[in-house]
């Protein structure tokens, strides 16, 4: 089976594909329409957005263009969105968030919500605050569940202290937490802890970092591209197959027509001695860091 069909059985139950389309950063109605048309013909189903990229509605514009015309039902597609920090730890806020979320994406259910940052907006990071606006936020994401408005719950950027902390206040275990990856931040010891509860680890960031002063750095490294001429594929290519042999899913972001395609063809083997190559290089984080976060 194709890498693109290929989906992991959530917590829940549900099944959640385990190659999306990334949103972040990318807005406005006609270039959303495009990105998701030619990412729907290429066989891309499952789609991430967050409340803070503010794109929720131009995706929900797009779908209602895009689904009739490659016959699919909103049943045929995975979409997951995020709570804005600013809204953790206000039960009424976050009721409200959902509903707009719903609202702007034109449907009746999310496949998937998750907590975006493990702290409170305007908060700093130290607070106690943190810990007990977390759990209030975890709760009532399990009452919207339970209103079958969400049929999965998960967590963005949390750390194993993190989710240990929700463990203790929770019965729940989230689905998925969303993480930066790639094989300049491995996330070995977290990969492990997810994978023992039963929490899918899915990588954001996989090649590395969008900075345009930086984003080279991961992309251009010479261990990769060298492992990339030898299997004859691009670069990004061979940092989504990394991800993805490793157990965790991904949401690659694209906007060129040529990169989209690109990011779908993952049918290839990367070798156990280039994985191994791949998994020692240096270690640095390009994204918001969330381990002082209380």
């Amino acid at each position: 089976m194709s890498i693109i069909k290929k989906t992991f059985k959530l917590l829940s139950g549900i099944e959640m594909p385990l190659v999306g389309i990334g949103t972040y950063k990318i807005r406005g109605d006609e270039v959303i329409e495009r990105v998701l048309d030619e990412s729907l013909e290429v066989g891309f189903r499952s789609i991430d957005t967050a409340v803070v990229y503010q794109n929720e509605n131009s995706i929900g514009l797009a779908l209602k263009k895009l689904l009739p015309k490659y016959n699919l039902k909103r049943e045929d597609l995975f979409i997951t969105t995020k709570l804005a920090p600013n809204v953790s730890g206000d039960p009424e806020k976050i009721r409200e968030s959902v509903h707009n979320s719903l609202k702007f994406l034109n449907t009746t259910y999310l496949d998937l919500c998750l907590i975006h940052w493990p702290g409170k907006g305007r908060l700093i990071e130290n607070s106690p605050e943190n810990a007990s606006a977390r759990v209030v936020t975890w709760d009532t994401l399990v009452e919207l569940k339970g209103k079958g408005l969400i049929k999965s719950i998960g967590v963005s950027n949390f750390t194993i202290k993190h989710l240990e902390h929700l463990k203790q206040h929770s019965s729940v275990v989230p689905d998925v937490n969303q993480v930066e990856c790639h094989p300049h931040y491995r996330q070995d010891e977290l990969i492990e802890y997810c994978k023992k509860e039963g929490i899918l680890l899915q990588a954001y960031s996989s090649l590395g970092t969008s900075d345009p002063n930086d984003h080279k750095k991961l992309l251009g490294s010479p261990v990769v591209q060298k492992i990339a001429t030898k299997l004859n594929v691009s670069p990004a290519r061979l940092l989504l197959r990394w991800a993805l042999q490793r157990g965790l899913a991904i949401i690659p972001k694209a906007v060129k027509t040529e990169h989209i395609q690109d990011n779908i063809k993952l049918d290839f083997e990367i070798s156990e001695e280039d994985m191994k190559e791949l998994s020692s290089l240096p270690q640095e984080k390009y994204a918001w860091n969330p381990d002082n976060v209380a």
